[in-house]
C-alpha cells in the first residue's frame, strides 16, 4: 500500500486512536505533575494534539527540545510538521477531533479507562488496572514504542499546566497555524 493510502487508513481507524489515547492517558496519570489522571478534555485534545504533531511539541512546551530522543523525529516529520497521519481540525479552543467522545466512551465502556471528578467540576480520566496493563503490553511492542515515548516527554513537559495553558500557549506559539476557520483541518 502507499504512504497515503496507510495514512488515510489509520485517520479513520477508532482502534488506533483508542490506543494513542489510553496511551497518553495513562502517561499522564503516572507523571508527576497531574495529580494522577487528565484533567479535562482541553487537556487532553491539546495534548493530544502535541502528540499528533511532535514536531511542534517543542515550539509549545518550553522543556522539550527538538532533539529529545523521547520525541524521535523522523527527517520528514522535520520538513514538514503539519503532514500528520491523523491531522485534527481547529474549533472554538484549538485542535479538536470530533471522535474524542466515542474513543473515550469506548475506553470507558471497554473498562480500560474510568471518569473521575476533575478540577472545578470537569470531567477528568483514569487508567484502570485492566488500563494500565494494556498500556504496558502496548508500550512493549515495536508498533507503539515512538508513540509512548512521544506520551512520556509530552506528559512530563506538561507537569503542572492546565489545558487553558496549554490551549494558550498553542494560540501564542502557533499563532499562523490557529489562525484559521473553525472546522478547517490543521496542516
Amino acid at each position: 500500500m502507499s504512504d497515503a493510502l496507510d495514512r488515510a487508513l489509520l485517520r479513520e481507524d477508532l482502534a488506533y486512536h483508542q490506543a494513542r489515547v489510553l496511551l497518553l492517558v495513562t502517561a499522564v496519570a503516572g507523571t508527576a505533575g497531574h495529580s494522577g489522571k487528565l484533567d479535562g478534555l482541553t487537556k487532553l485534545a491539546k495534548l493530544d494534539f502535541l502528540l499528533r504533531y511532535p514536531a511542534l511539541a517543542s515550539t509549545v512546551l518550553d522543556p522539550l527540545n527538538p532533539r529529545d530522543e523521547r520525541l524521535a523525529l523522523a527527517p520528514e516529520e522535520l520538513a514538514a510538521p503539519t503532514e500528520v497521519e491523523a491531522p485534527m481540525t481547529r474549533y472554538k479552543y484549538g485542535p479538536w477531533d470530533d471522535r474524542y467522545y466515542a474513543i473515550i466512551g469506548a475506553l470507558v465502556g471497554r473498562g480500560l479507562l474510568r471518569y473521575t471528578k476533575g478540577r472545578r467540576g470537569s470531567v477528568a480520566l483514569v487508567p484502570t488496572p485492566q488500563g494500565k496493563r494494556l498500556a504496558a503490553d502496548l508500550a512493549n511492542t515495536e508498533a507503539w514504542e515512538t508513540i509512548t515515548e512521544r506520551c512520556e516527554a509530552v506528559a512530563e513537559a506538561s507537569a503542572n499546566m492546565t489545558g487553558n495553558t496549554l490551549k494558550d500557549l498553542i494560540y501564542e506559539r502557533l499563532a499562523d497555524l490557529m489562525d484559521r476557520p473553525h472546522r478547517e483541518v490543521i496542516q
